[in-house]
């Protein structure tokens, strides 16, 4: 599946189109499924603990069951693109949203371990879906003029579903007393906050019965005389609607079904363009960014926090999440993706760096020092700023605007699948890694993103402008 919008027809690429209103409601329709991927991510956050105490587990097996999901999600991402190029990207998302529904209905609702952790395994192939499907079908149907902005709505969806996953949490925590095993209507809080979940999967599902399939999956079927009406609500009527279909058509023509062996090279394995890919999706992981959304309540309660407070941090620090998004958002095709990867990889190694050292102060009485507490708590914030207004969304719209047409779904559904290997090396490391010593898997992550700094240097081009054609 290539994650394309075809550039107009030439003089229109800087054309306003007729119906903005009706492509901002398409995009943040598709979008959901982005709300679905953080709040599914996320949500776990609020029942780690919980779970550790019911099933009576260790570090090691509680870090496997919370990062189980994430192996579905690379599955999801890897077989997403060949899925929707046969049944459509709408289709696609109707199945990932059915899904979403079952495995919050069974996570809630677990017998055993085992069981709470396959739901989870369903859930995360939903994501892994929602990964690809989302920035695929948002290119394909934004006006060149505004692409990167309205790509930047899928990671929007992400962290605002990370924030409600937190706001809904601790709500429930508050009903529950504080406890999150506390009963409410005789299910224990965590199940309530992990089967809350029902309501946007549906609503998901409702509304990608309102939105259009992708022209360019339309023209791949024959549905010509659709996919000129789609085009029209998406660029206007001033678009010359036929030089736009044979463009697409001559664009299609020119590639082939990429396969897992057009992305091999000659001497290290893959592409170098492919490479360059998965060490953005690596990166973006190693640096530590789902310990804040994962386990940010287990670590802040691991220094003395109470649990009340710590799910609170956790919501404001997805309040931040979403500040520093929308600067991303501003700033992505003014000053371009490189320059923001570039901030953002300075400012989160600074801030890991002061929580490496706030970390590193032994405890009183099972809390961290006021001084080092409140430095730990305002680095936590500002590492989740800077990561949100760059690396957070400028690695989704490199990997949809990078790759050559002709390798171009092969290769984001590898990128992609890199990416959740990554989270899950890190998911499932941390619980251990911190027993062992907390300053020093902080220290871990600071080494990442100084390396990130380099890497963007040396082998990473800015995409900012370019048509997705032009990507050799």
């Amino acid at each position: 599946m290539t994650s394309t919008a075809q550039p107009p027809a030439s003089g229109a690429r800087e054309a306003h189109p007729d119906h903005l209103g009706h492509v901002i409601f398409i995009t943040a329709a598709a979008a959901m499924g982005g709300f679905l991927f953080g709040y599914d991510s996320s949500v776990i956050n609020g029942a780690v603990e919980a779970i550790r105490d019911r099933y009576d587990i260790g570090s090691g097996t509680l870090a496997q069951v919370i990062a189980i999901a994430l192996i579905g999600c690379a599955i999801g991402a890897a077989t997403a693109g060949r899925i929707a190029d046969r049944i459509g990207r709408i289709r696609c998302m109707q199945i990932a949203a059915v899904l979403f529904t079952v495995s919050a209905v069974g996570s809630a609702l677990p017998f055993a371990l085992w069981d709470l952790a396959f739901w989870r395994i369903v859930g995360g192939f939903a994501i892994g879906m929602a990964s690809v499907i989302g920035p695929a079908y948002i290119a394909e149907v934004s006006p060149p003029a505004y692409r990167g902005r309205l790509a930047s709505f899928q990671q929007a969806a992400i962290v605002i579903g990370i924030a409600v996953s937190q706001l809904v949490n601790y709500g429930i925590l508050q009903l529950a007393d504080g406890q999150q095993r506390g009963e409410i209507g005789g299910l224990e809080a965590w199940q309530w906050m992990l089967g809350v979940m029902v309501v946007p999967a549906v609503l998901y599902g409702l509304l990608s019965f309102a939105i259009p399939e992708s022209p360019r999956f339309l023209i791949s079927v024959g549905r010509k005389d659709r996919a000129r009406q789609v085009l029209s609500e998406v660029e206007g009527k001033n678009v010359d609607l036929d030089a736009r279909i044979a463009e697409i058509e001559t664009a299609m023509h020119r590639e082939h079904k990429s396969t897992f062996k057009d992305l091999l090279g000659s001497r290290f394995g893959f592409l170098p363009i492919v490479w360059i890919g998965i060490g953005l999706s690596v990166f973006q992981q190693l640096v530590g960014i789902n310990v804040a959304f994962y386990y940010s309540a287990t670590l802040w309660q691991s220094v003395g926090i109470d649990p009340a407070s710590s799910f609170l941090y956790s919501f404001t620090t997805s309040i931040i999440n979403i500040v520093g998004t929308v600067i991303a958002m501003v700033l992505v095709d003014r000053i371009g993706r490189r320059p923001l990867a570039l901030i953002g990889s300075a400012g989160m190694a600074l801030a890991l760096a002061v929580e490496a050292w706030a970390f590193s102060a032994d405890l009183v009485n099972d809390k961290l020092p006021e001084t080092q507490g409140v430095v730990a708590l305002i680095a936590a914030h500002v590492f989740v700023l800077f990561f949100a207004l760059s690396w957070g969304v400028v690695v989704w719209v490199f990997l949809g605007e990078m790759f050559p047409n002709r390798i171009r779904a092969a290769a984001l559904g590898v990128a992609a699948s890199a990416q959740w290997i990554a989270n899950w090396a890190i998911t499932a490391s941390f619980p251990s890694l911190a027993d062992w010593n907390l300053s020093g898997t902080y220290i871990i992550y600071t080494v990442f993103a100084v390396l990130s700094i380099p890497f963007v240097l040396r082998f990473v081009k800015e995409t900012k402008g370019k048509a997705l054609e032009e990507m050799g």
